[in-house]
């Protein structure tokens, strides 16, 4: 129907168990100058330089980037970033602590257990630490800090009062385009990769890979629940955490995305809400899609719809958090000791800038960049608010049968 509005979430630091492992461990030192280093204090709490190479990694690495590759200038631009985020971070905590705002451990607990549940087994969840290089009790220690800052903004959110009528009606009248019910395609996928993602149960090689889907397929075909498999055995990660689905598609956006014809045809006429595909190759990878959701024609929304007026209502509210949230983190900010002693010896030897090799000395991408273009296609305002995943593009070697 509409992009949901984005709202401050634990998402953004715990939920994504695979990715996220990458946040401060501050229990572990290091026996080189760099594992010494403080890049950074607030109120004398250490922010070490380790910890700032480890996040630039692994941002470094989710953008196919090897983090030894990076030019030195791309080193130091990233590092300046990540460290403001974790200041950021770490004054908003301490203010939370400060306000005695800290969770209590059955709080982390239900934490850590969704994230569990996502992942789908306990086996997915100890295969996610084990890569992430993390243990249980870092990612308690993550989710704990994470909640007191939720915590300390959902309370500042507290003081917002709810809009008006004119005001909701305003909101719609200035976003008539965010309204429209577009002809479009909801899918899940399951998605078995050939290459060796280090999982237990990972296909490795691409007869592997042939032999996992076909057997996903008949699974599906002698009545498996699709999301459940998804969970159990798709390799694509973000399908996983929500069962296989990627999201709401117009037409065009299939066709950008380079989904054959014929499979989109297929997607619009030839299939029912609920049925899937037989496997579909793409770039090596195998793929199993369902159609989740089916709109043939485009329709403008009106407010007399209660989902429009609540998303409206949402929206405007979120504004007023931002703002609130971002006052406040101002005030913190401005309260607290910060010391950046990275900037600082930044500038000290800002002679020795001029002589680093430039970003744009090879072909690769800055972990601050924007990432590559998925091969999914994304999400318009007009459509619903799921957020696509890297799920490979069919070519035309799709197959032509369906449940």
């Amino acid at each position: 129907m509409y992009r949901a509005a984005k709202q401050f979430s634990l998402l953004a630091i715990v939920v994504s168990l695979a990715v996220v492992f990458v946040a401060c461990d501050r229990t572990k030192g290091g026996g080189d100058s760099k594992g010494t280093a403080v890049a950074a204090s607030v109120n004398d709490k250490k922010i070490m330089l380790t910890e700032v190479d480890k996040i630039l990694e692994q941002q470094a690495k989710s953008q196919q980037v090897q983090f030894s590759d990076m030019s030195q200038l791309e080193l130091a631009a990233g590092r300046l970033q990540v460290l403001d985020e974790l200041i950021r971070r770490e004054v908003l905590f301490q203010r939370a602590e400060k306000e005695n705002l800290l969770p209590k451990d059955d709080e982390v607990t239900q934490v850590i257990n969704e994230q569990k549940q996502q992942l789908g087994t306990k086996e997915a969840f100890e295969n996610a630490l084990k890569q992430s290089g993390q243990s249980e009790d870092a990612v308690r220690d993550i989710a704990r800090r994470q909640l007191a800052i939720q915590k300390l903004l959902d309370r500042t959110a507290a003081k917002i009062e709810p809009p008006t009528d004119k005001e909701v009606e305003d909101f719609y009248n200035n976003n008539k385009a965010r309204y429209v019910s577009q002809r479009g395609v909801g899918l899940a996928a399951i998605v078995v990769d050939p290459a060796d993602n280090g999982a237990t149960n990972d296909a490795k090689s691409d007869t592997e890979a042939k032999t996992k889907i076909d057997i996903i397929y008949q699974q599906l075909k002698s009545g498996g629940d699709f999301a459940t498999v998804a969970r159990e055995k798709s390799e694509d990660p973000q399908s996983v955490l929500r069962g296989g689905d990627i999201g709401f598609f117009t037409e065009d956006q299939l066709k950008q995305s380079g989904f054959p014809q014929e499979l989109i045809t297929r997607f619009f006429s030839g299939m029912e809400v609920g049925s899937y595909t037989a496997p579909v190759q793409s770039s090596g990878r195998w793929t199993i899609f369902k159609l989740t959701d089916k709109r043939l024609q485009s329709e403008n929304l009106t407010l007399d719809n209660p989902d429009v007026r609540k998303d409206a209502t949402e929206n405007i509210l979120n504004q007023r958090k931002q703002i609130l949230n971002a006052a406040m983190l101002e005030v913190a900010m401005r309260e607290a000791r910060i010391t950046n002693n990275l900037a600082q010896d930044m500038l000290n030897s800002s002679t020795s800038l001029s002589s680093l090799r430039p970003a744009g000395s090879r072909p690769a991408a800055t972990p601050a960049a924007t990432p590559a273009t998925s091969a999914s296609p994304a999400a318009s305002p007009a459509t619903s608010g799921a957020t696509t995943t890297a799920t490979p593009a069919p070519n035309t070697n799709a197959a032509n049968s369906s449940k």
